[in-house]
């Protein structure tokens, strides 16, 4: 997904981080500070491929994530964040415009783009008065304004944080967005654990083999989530040093799944579940673990409603706001009882001459999750075979790395054939994971006769969801996602 992403050294990282941050604005004065309490500032950091639990808060005992924990521990930690969908464009959209992103047209594919007649959190903030912009990643990838949209979605793009704060009119509410390609491939080979990780000591997915060579692609995962923390550390001691960060809700969370296979573009917990910790010291009680099923769709009327603007009502998330201000741990409303997670086309590899994506749906509770894919004679991974591949790259929905080869190279071996069929082979038409037996989700019991009752309840449940907001692939309309053009740039 990134045309031109060059590696960064541990030192390099590191100085990186030094001299972005560097440049501290002046400490606002009490009055500055009084005039804006009413409208809290907006900072908002997204990692690029991060999943959960891969986090200190979250008890994984290799991973140095002491921002992430530090946001946990004096906000509110989510267990039960959701992505609308694990892939990059769609993902972002949905973030943006509060909506699902079936709803958004060729939003919802990855590659993509996003009419202008979606509204978008930070261009509503910014008529509103807020200083908005963004560093890095923020929207895409695509081509924004290719069906006349004038503006960035993410607002204006600044060369860094304290570049941004710079030019902010003082006293004028901020909403800015910290991107980073953190944790997006492609890795620098054993970079984790030069950098100290102990691959020993790495918990790895049920879903992939137990292997060195695992092992270290997961290190140097690790490593670049290690980086983005340390991003967010820095804004957020800028933010202390300035006598802001106490009026500022500070969201940290990822886009979805590490990229590996059966994660990053699968239904799976592994490719949907995200970390999410929200920080806010004018909300409720600190310290607090929250289960609510939230989307991240959830955050733009979240931002919306915290700042006094008006929610548009296409906006399909939820604010988040009346859990933020509780004081409650566990199940705080007990309507949010479950979620929503989706795909359409993240890549061109769908085989010749009728291109698309693995089209899928999903909904997700405290006990079971049920998959529906729409297309199952498709491959969930890809074609396998490169020469009748669209792009001439085989398996290319999932991202080419270390592990991948090497599932693929010895799916004949017995010791690795399980994982090649999870990740690789294709499904029948609906999954259904009893999550109480299953939490890693590889026992598919759908058309087992004790689980009959609980299928049809939740496809029911599902369709009448995916109607009410009127998604495409149940509303018999047709359905456009695999003819949307594909606005990847021709290298």
């Amino acid at each position: 997904m990134l045309a031109s992403r060059v590696f960064q050294n541990s030192l390099a990282g590191v100085l990186g981080v030094a001299v972005v941050f560097s440049v501290l604005p002046a400490r606002l004065t009490a009055a500055e500070n009084a005039a804006s309490a009413s409208r809290p500032n907006i900072l908002f950091c997204m990692a690029d491929d991060w999943s959960w639990p891969h986090a200190g808060a979250y008890g994984d005992p290799v991973v140095r994530t002491p921002a992430f924990d530090r946001l946990s521990r004096e906000g509110v930690l989510f267990e039960n964040a959701f992505v609308t969908a694990p892939s990059c464009t769609p993902c972002r959209n949905a973030v943006l415009t509060g909506q699902w992103h079936w709803r958004l047209e060729e939003g919802g594919n990855l590659w993509s783009t996003l009419h202008p007649r979606f509204p978008v959190y930070p261009l509503l903030l910014e008529e509103a008065g807020y200083f908005v912009g963004h560093w890095r990643k923020a929207w895409g990838p695509g081509d924004w304004n290719a069906l006349g949209r004038e503006r960035d979605p993410a607002g204006p793009v600044y060369k860094s944080f304290p570049a941004f704060l710079q030019a902010r009119p003082k006293g004028t509410p901020f909403c800015f967005w910290l991107g980073s390609s953190d944790p997006h491939r492609p890795y620098q080979w054993q970079s984790g654990a030069q950098s100290g990780i102990d691959i020993g000591r790495i918990r790895l997915p049920a879903d992939l083999p137990d292997d060195p060579v695992v092992r270290h692609d997961v290190a140097d995962y690790f490593y670049e989530v290690q980086r983005f923390d340390r991003d967010v550390a820095a804004a957020l001691k800028l933010l202390e040093e300035s006598g802001e960060l106490d009026n500022t809700i500070v969201v940290m969370t990822g886009d979805n799944g590490m990229p590996f296979p059966r994660h990053k573009c699968q239904l799976y917990d592994s490719g949907t579940h995200a970390p999410l910790a929200i920080h806010w010291k004018a909300a409720g009680k600190a310290g607090r673990r929250v289960t609510d099923f939230v989307s991240l769709a959830d955050l733009a009327p979240t931002f919306l409603e915290v700042a006094g603007v008006a929610v548009p009502e296409a906006m399909t998330g939820r604010s988040l706001l009346g859990i933020l201000r509780s004081a409650s741990s566990g199940r705080v409303d007990p309507g949010r009882d479950h979620v929503l997670t989706g795909r359409e086309r993240h890549g061109q590899t769908q085989e010749k001459p009728n291109p698309g994506g693995y089209p899928m749906r999903a909904i997700r509770n405290d006990d079971f999750l049920y998959i529906r894919n729409f297309e199952p004679d498709r491959w969930p991974g890809g074609c396998p075979d490169p020469d009748r591949a669209f792009n001439g790259r085989a398996y290319g929905d999932c991202d080419d790395s270390p592990t991948k080869s090497l599932v693929i190279e010895h799916r004949d071996d017995p010791q690795f054939r399980r994982f090649y069929q999870l990740a690789f082979e294709k499904r029948p038409a609906e999954e259904l994971y009893d999550l109480r037996k299953d939490p890693d989700q590889l026992h598919n019991v759908a058309g087992q006769p004790e689980y009959a009752e609980t299928q049809r309840r939740l496809a029911d449940r599902l369709r009448k969801e995916l109607e009410a907001t009127a998604d495409p692939r149940v509303l018999g309309d047709g359905v456009p996602f695999d003819t949307y053009p594909y606005r990847r740039p021709v290298r």
